[in-house]
């Protein structure tokens, strides 16, 4: 007599993108968003209190708040998501959320953009607000479009959500999740250009800066306070950050293991 013995079955993965299985991921994690209000707080208000008390800190010199004020505020964003999103993301990698939603035929594809999806609409928002009290209530003076802050804005925030989700791959704890600010962040706020023009720089120094997508941020936001228009410098810096940002998500999705064991 044989027996035959069915083998256990794991869903194949999914290859292409899909619109439904990436908006259901996003919308599950704006309902768990939704449940802990002092994550959103961080997120949304943080940089608007950072830049109020660095327009006050400034009061008796409104020339420096101008020229640091649009620089940081590409940067408080990044770096708020950046926590949030390696955090928030390491909770469920820890908890096992991700695992059984990688054992669904859920593509990992999906499983990025819909993170990435979630934490963007967050960010929209963040934007939005930081650049509206910037300009509009601390008197940011920008010689440039308010619009034109606010893309640059968006694109510094979804780079720190793509950063944040690819670091959560390589965290144990939460702790070890703040610990890699350090070691990603710190290095390209010293570097960007905030402190001391790059090109004066040591020439080791500058060319490492020359690959940092944050130095691209500011130089960014730098074109909008020093032009009317949108520039070219400004259309190449905006695209370097906007294609960090993708190939960033792209290594976080490979990051992402399916266990069938």
């Amino acid at each position: 007599m044989t027996t035959t013995t069915t083998p256990n079955l794991v869903p194949a993965p999914t290859s292409a993108l899909s619109l439904s299985r990436t908006t259901a991921t996003a919308a599950r994690v704006l309902r768990q968003l939704r449940h802990d209000p002092r994550t959103i707080a961080m997120m949304i208000l943080i940089p608007c209190v950072m830049l109020f008390l660095l327009r006050y800190v400034f009061d008796g010199s409104p020339r420096t708040f101008d020229s640091i004020g649009a620089s940081l505020l590409g940067i408080f964003p990044l770096i708020t998501m950046f926590l949030v999103t390696s955090i928030a993301t390491l909770r469920e990698r820890t908890s096992g959320t991700l695992e059984r939603l990688l054992a669904m035929p859920l593509g990992k594809g999906d499983l990025i953009a819909g993170y990435a999806l979630a934490f963007g609409v967050l960010a929209i928002i963040q934007s939005a607000l930081a650049t509206g009290l910037a300009v509009w209530f601390l008197g940011l003076d920008v010689i440039g479009s308010p619009w034109l802050l606010l893309l640059v804005a968006l694109l510094d925030a979804l780079l720190g959500t793509a950063l944040g989700l690819f670091v959560s791959a390589f965290a144990a704890s939460e702790f070890q999740a703040v610990q890699f600010m350090p070691a990603v962040i710190f290095p390209q706020l010293l570097l960007c250009g905030l402190f001391t023009p790059r090109d004066n720089m040591h020439p080791v120094l500058e060319t490492i800066s020359d690959v940092l997508p944050m130095s691209y941020a500011v130089d960014g936001m730098n074109e909008v306070l020093r032009h009317t228009d949108m520039t070219a410098t400004f259309v190449r810096d905006a695209l370097i950050v906007a294609g960090c940002a993708l190939l960033v998500l792209g290594l976080g999705a490979a990051t992402l293991r399916r266990r069938t064991a």
